[in-house]
């Protein structure tokens, strides 16, 4: 169809969208060849799209988002196999996810990308008219919308589908329930990667020329990073308004070898208001933490691995017990959700404000309620035994792999065994699973291994409701949505007191709260899972065997 000469012709004009779509802008050849051409090579049926009719229930089986990222669309059924148009064959990606979505057999025929963006639009609706109703609601607010130079500079009218780019792809992020947003560029792409319920997923990424353009648009919108500096990491702070919801965004950037990766860490201030139930406490747990977190002194601490929540449960006892006749105060670094009604220091170490600075003159405010974001070196556990010794209750974390280890932990880092036991009221050890969707999960059994590596006995499945994950628009086809804590509530009385003082292991400590009724992390999920909140499977690769 084309010569050599037509072909050097374009690659040396070729536009931002390659060599094919430049030969189509030339006129050397059609869209319509270009989509046959690549059908053949790519053993893929040609359809015609023009005048096609297409059965709704087969448009309800992919969401309008799916459709538009993937560019595809159902258009007919084929003994059983669901037949889908796309407009790239050359795009496997797509084909997997869309494959994995709909988790059934499926034929791909290949059309004109033209004249499948006219049939997503006709059965869909436009996506910019879609977009325009959703940003709507999205403005930043006065701290960050402040006008800067660099602001002004960006937002020329050639820049201006940059602010729409970045704005949106906030938005997806956030209505998607995501937790973080990943930008990372590779050697021939971006990718875009959303973590949602605790698992990063793939989406639809801009073209890799923009990545420059829209790494700058965040370092502006957090306006204490520098777009000139690309050699160095950079943290910053972006507050959006989403409606009536304030949404604060933690980012940080790090140069690579292809460009500036960006993460973002979505700080949804309505996590906060959770109640212990919504954190995932059964009934008689949550009772014995609520005795726990209402004593007047000492230290309760969440132990767990980075991720494992343990900011989330802290942050829910502090809006449990936040009421106008008690001090709060929180030493964080940084301080990542900020609350009313609570006095929040952040750590700065470059000027000296350093954890046992901050917890001095903390003391000396009088405060009923202290916060630690993390015990990491003797000092800062030193002041808060302290702390806890003189009228505080003092709540922190812990990176300890369950509850007991915590008091090895203590000691280890240099604090004598008897403060330890005087100071310690309670630790809980967590993790997060993640909850099967309320809207389409199903009944469904446990398979032999199942059962054997959780320990359930046939007899405990009589009054169980097991469930299985199925996948709806509600869940995006998951199966799963959100999560909740595992607990593992250790509680120290006076036999464990002594066997502190006596330097017992931690087997023995562990053993001890055994026989006070302590529930493993893998027996509270075991609950959870003949309750039909969670899975076999996930509390399985969440945490480790009793028998280990």
């Amino acid at each position: 169809m084309v010569t050599r000469a037509q072909v050097e012709n374009a690659r040396a004009n070729m536009g931002p969208d390659g060599l094919l779509s430049t030969l189509v802008h030339n006129g050397v050849v059609t869209e319509d060849d270009v989509a046959r051409t690549l059908a053949a090579q790519n053993s893929m049926e040609f359809v015609d799209l023009e005048n096609t009719q297409v059965d709704r229930k087969l448009i309800d089986l992919l969401d309008a988002d799916d459709a538009r990222r993937y560019q595809a669309i159902p258009i007919g059924m084929r003994d059983g196999i669901l037949i889908i148009a796309l407009s790239d064959p050359m795009a496997m990606h797509n084909m997997d996810g869309l494959t994995y979505k709909l988790r059934r057999e499926i034929e791909f025929v290949c059309s004109t990308h033209e004249a499948v963006k006219k049939l997503i639009t006709k059965y869909y609706g436009d996506a910019d008219d879609a977009a325009s109703s959703l940003l709507k609601g999205m403005t930043l607010t006065e701290g960050s919308a402040a006008k800067t130079d660099e602001d002004e500079e960006a937002d020329t009218e050639g820049d201006a589908p940059i602010i729409k780019l970045v704005s949106l792809l906030l938005l997806e992020a956030y209505t998607n329930r995501a937790s973080d947003i990943h930008i990372e560029p590779l050697e021939s792409k971006l990718r875009v990667r959303f973590r949602i319920d605790g698992v990063l997923q793939e989406m639809q990424a801009p073209p890799k020329r923009l990545h420059s353009a829209i790494v700058s648009r965040l370092k502006i919108m957090s306006r204490s990073m520098s777009i000139a500096e690309r050699r160095l990491p950079q943290d910053g702070r972006i507050q959006i308004r989403l409606g009536d919801k304030s949404v604060d965004l933690r980012v940080s950037t790090i140069p690579t070898v292809h460009g500036e990766s960006v993460v973002m860490r979505i700080l949804d201030k309505t996590s906060l208001m959770l109640g212990l139930p919504d954190l995932g406490f059964l009934s008689d747990d949550q009772a014995k933490f609520e005795q726990c977190i209402a004593l007047p002194d000492g230290i309760i601490l969440v132990t767990g691995p980075t991720g494992s929540g343990k900011t989330t449960t802290l942050y829910g006892c502090l809006n449990y017990m936040n009421k106008p006749d008690r001090k709060l105060i929180t030493v964080e670094d940084p301080v990542e959700y900020q609350m009313n009604g609570i006095n929040q220091v952040p750590v700065n170490a470059s000027i000296g404000m350093t954890f046992p600075a901050a917890l001095r003159s903390m003391l000396r405010q009088a405060p009923n309620i202290i916060m630690i974001g993390e015990i990491r070196d003797y000092e800062t556990a030193s002041i808060a035994v302290n702390a806890s010794l003189t009228g505080h209750l003092v709540l922190s974390t812990l990176h300890t792999n369950d509850a007991p280890s915590a008091i090895a932990r203590l000691v280890d880092i240099g604090i004598k065994p008897f403060l330890v036991s005087s100071s310690v009221r309670a630790v809980v050890a967590q993790r997060l699973v993640r909850k099967l969707c309320t809207f389409c999960r199903a009944a469904g059994e446990l398979t032999e291994y199942e059962m054997s590596a959780l320990q359930i006995e046939p007899g405990m499945l009589k009054q169980s409701s097991v469930m299985r994950p199925i996948g709806c628009d509600k869940c995006r086809g998951k199966g799963f949505r959100g999560r909740m804590g595992i607990f593992e509530m250790f509680l120290v009385d006076d036999e464990v007191r002594n066997m502190i003082n006596n330097n017992a292991s931690t087997i023995a400590l562990r053993q001890r709260a055994r026989e006070l009724g302590m529930r493993t992390l893998r027996e509270d999920g075991v609950r959870k899972v003949l309750s039909g909140m969670t899975t076999a499977d996930e509390v399985i690769s969440t945490t480790m065997s009793d028998l280990e």
